[in-house]
């Protein structure tokens, strides 16, 4: 029978360990490096359940005091800074990677819309163009959600398949991008947007949290404008922001996302009439709107 080696703080940051560990391996780690994230976990979290460390022992080392005051209180107290770590580290971690998700998803897919867009207006350079940047974007995301799943994404047993159907249909329209019937190819491409809309709906993902997230670059760039006081800048950027917001209000158009419109054409307005030092306090107010709207429904 071996006799504990290891003091209530060193149980408790082993324990601290173990949730980290498993948090990594849950939602951000994949393959070889997820099951060594496991394996540690679960020897930080046995060490601190048993209070014993073999290399403590081989090394002999203790940090256990001689007398433990307080023993009950420390317990207590770790206990509920255990659990705290474990929800507050769950929902975040959920919550970004889930976003970040999106946000390569988003990078994708307007390489997606403007094939689709340049195929449709009979546009064969542009098309071509935006046929080997989506052929590019693509390859990076299906050799990265393929290998790592999410766990907004990881129960979903046709997710895998389905980016494997999308890459079929992208790669197989070289030909009549390239030479042949862009009118057929643009045909084609609409099979895609099917695909992800149903990858997204049975995930759980509203096209309205798809709308916010793409909408969030176009917002930065015109909101950095607006804090280097840029009115040109921010005209500049206006274009972009307010096509993407009108993806948004396609979704959903409440007061709450009609506060982020407002806000975003009182910036316009104030940079038309020069009021530059006006712009950083009107860029403030949509990032605002905006994230009220984004973390209630994004």
């Amino acid at each position: 029978m071996y006799k504990t080696n290891e003091g209530l703080l060193d149980r408790f940051l082993r324990l601290v360990l173990a949730e980290i560990f498993f948090i990594l391996a849950w939602f951000w780690l994949s393959g070889i490096m997820m099951i060594i994230a496991y394996v540690l976990a679960a020897l930080m979290l046995f060490t601190a359940a048993t209070g014993f460390c073999s290399l403590y022992k081989i090394f002999r080392i203790n940090t256990k005091p001689s007398v433990e005051k307080r023993k009950k209180t420390y317990s207590l107290l770790f206990s509920f800074l255990f659990l705290l770590m474990a929800i507050a580290g769950s929902y975040y971690s959920l919550f970004f990677t889930k976003k970040f998700f999106l946000e390569d998803y988003n990078q994708m897919n307007n390489y997606y819309k403007q094939t689709l867009f340049n195929t449709g207006q009979d546009k064969r350079q542009e098309a071509i163009t935006n046929y080997e940047d989506l052929n590019r974007e693509y390859q990076i995301f299906i050799d990265k959600y393929r290998a790592y799943q999410p766990q907004a994404v990881a129960r979903d047993a046709n997710f895998v398949s389905d980016l494997a159907k999308v890459e079929v249909l992208i790669k197989g329209l070289h030909d009549e991008i390239y030479t042949g019937d862009l009118k057929a190819a643009h045909v084609k491409l609409e099979e895609v947007r099917p695909i992800f809309q149903d990858i997204l709906k049975r995930n759980g993902f509203s096209m309205l949290a798809v709308a916010l997230v793409d909408f969030h670059d176009s917002m930065e760039k015109i909101i950095a404008e607006a804090d280097n006081k840029n009115s040109e800048g921010v005209i500049g950027a206006y274009a972009d922001a307010s096509v993407k917001l009108q993806a948004i209000e396609s979704e959903a158009n409440d007061v709450e996302i009609q506060a982020i419109r407002n806000n975003l054409e009182a910036l316009l307005q104030a940079a038309k009439a020069g009021q530059s030092e006006e712009l950083p306090a009107k860029a403030a107010a949509l990032k605002s709107s905006f994230i009220k709207v984004y973390l209630q429904r994004g």
